[in-house]
């Protein structure tokens, strides 16, 4: 499953950002999480535009931990809040204070996203227009002869196995981080099923499903697992969200709104290692 991507210059190994470790994965990490989509998202009445990326400090601290001697280690906020002030002094990034976190800008976002800035003049010993359409034409018209190959082997394959391409679904094994999420949750649904009165909805569920909605929460979502384990336990336990959220999907679904309601009520950090560590 694709992820998406981003590009940079090789010009970043002579740039002073690459020796400064902290600002290097600071910058990064909120270049890779920026919105991609060009009509933006809006989160909680906050609209986030196209290379935009809404975090807290406390939050980044959080996802920019490291393992060192056996240890989980984070920065301190006085660090993440000193690499990102130099990162705007820099005009790589523009900050802005919101109700939810502060709104991140990444200055010349499309840089990051195509290739314009790397088009020269012909006289520059760069391609020109001219053959890159060529080569262009050429990639589509290899890329359409690869797809079709691709699809004349699947429905080859397809018919041979008497099933259509949707019907099939992927098997996730017990040991799978998407399995054992999808187990985690029916497990805490289940702690509190009784006294909502939802036993019988979830008491047969296919977490086999579940796991692919786990699966999309953390490839296509791009959400860690820690948060993610955050929010079900604070959704499972949630007076009115625990008798609401009785799938994976709808996890999924309610995600974002679930994270910032309970990121709103600020509660006690606890230790996820062992969580993080059996997935």
């Amino acid at each position: 499953m694709l992820k998406g991507a981003f590009q940079t210059s090789r010009e970043i190994f002579e740039n002073p950002i690459w020796q400064d470790i902290v600002k290097f994965r600071i910058f990064f990490y909120i270049v890779g999480n920026a919105v991609y989509l060009d009509e933006g998202v809006t989160v909680h009445g906050i609209k986030i535009e196209r290379g935009q990326y809404l975090r807290s400090y406390r939050n980044l601290a959080n996802d920019l931990h490291y393992i060192e001697n056996r240890s989980i280690k984070k920065y301190s906020l006085s660090v993440i809040s000193k690499k990102i002030d130099q990162l705007v002094n820099e005009e790589r990034l523009k900050i802005e204070e919101t109700e939810l976190g502060t709104l991140f800008t990444v200055v010349n976002y499309a840089e990051y996203q195509g290739f314009q800035r790397y088009r020269k003049e012909s006289e520059n010993g760069e391609r020109t227009e001219k053959e890159q359409c060529e080569n262009g034409v050429r990639t589509e018209k290899e890329r359409r002869e690869n797809n079709n190959n691709k699809d004349n082997k699947d429905k080859k394959d397809n018919k041979d196995k008497n099933i259509k391409p949707s019907s099939r679904n992927k098997n996730y094994s017990e040991d799978s981080v998407e399995y054992k999420m999808a187990l985690y949750l029916h497990t805490k649904i289940m702690e509190h099923a009784n006294e909502s009165g939802v036993a019988h909805l979830v008491e047969k569920a296919n977490l086999q499903k579940w796991a692919d909605d786990c699966r999309k929460l953390l490839e296509i979502d791009k959400i860690d697992k820690a948060l993610i384990r955050d929010v079900i336990d604070w959704a499972t336990s949630h007076s009115f969200w625990k008798s609401n959220i009785l799938s994976a999907s709808k996890l999924r679904e309610k995600f974002q709104d679930l994270a910032i309601k309970m990121n709103s009520t600020k509660p006690k950090q606890e230790d996820r290692l062992d969580f993080i560590n059996d997935l």
